[in-house]
């Protein structure tokens, strides 16, 4: 039973040094426990909304020093990825990232109402 046992809690601390030379675990160590954007603070309590965002959109890319790294809580890490998908969809079908809209869908509804 106590061979068992030792076995078990050696399994167990070797998944968990495992996971802790994960870029998370790593950057969670390096980086206060703060968003990059909003600045939100975290605690144990609430940390798993607190991501590590890539600043070159390359999860491979996970230096030892964490410079690639940024740590945002999820709904910030959401908003980034958005803004990255929408900026790569915009150089793909030639709109210009930040220029605004010129078509008014009700520009002649006044016209139409007007009775005769």
């Amino acid at each position: 039973m106590s061979e068992k046992l030792d076995r078990l809690v050696l399994e167990a601390r070797r998944a968990a040094d495992k996971r802790a030379e994960g870029y998370r675990e790593k950057a969670l160590k390096i980086y206060p426990w703060v968003c990059g954007r909003c600045a939100r603070s975290f605690t144990h309590a609430n940390l798993r909304e607190l991501t590590v965002h890539h600043r070159d959109h390359n999860h491979d890319n996970n230096p030892p020093d964490g410079s690639n790294w940024e740590l945002l809580c999820v709904y910030c890490h959401d908003n980034e990825h958005q803004r990255q998908l929408e900026a790569t969809q915009g150089s793909v079908t030639g709109k210009q990232p930040g220029k605004a809209a010129t078509h008014s869908p009700f520009a002649g509804l006044a016209g139409l109402l007007k009775k005769d």
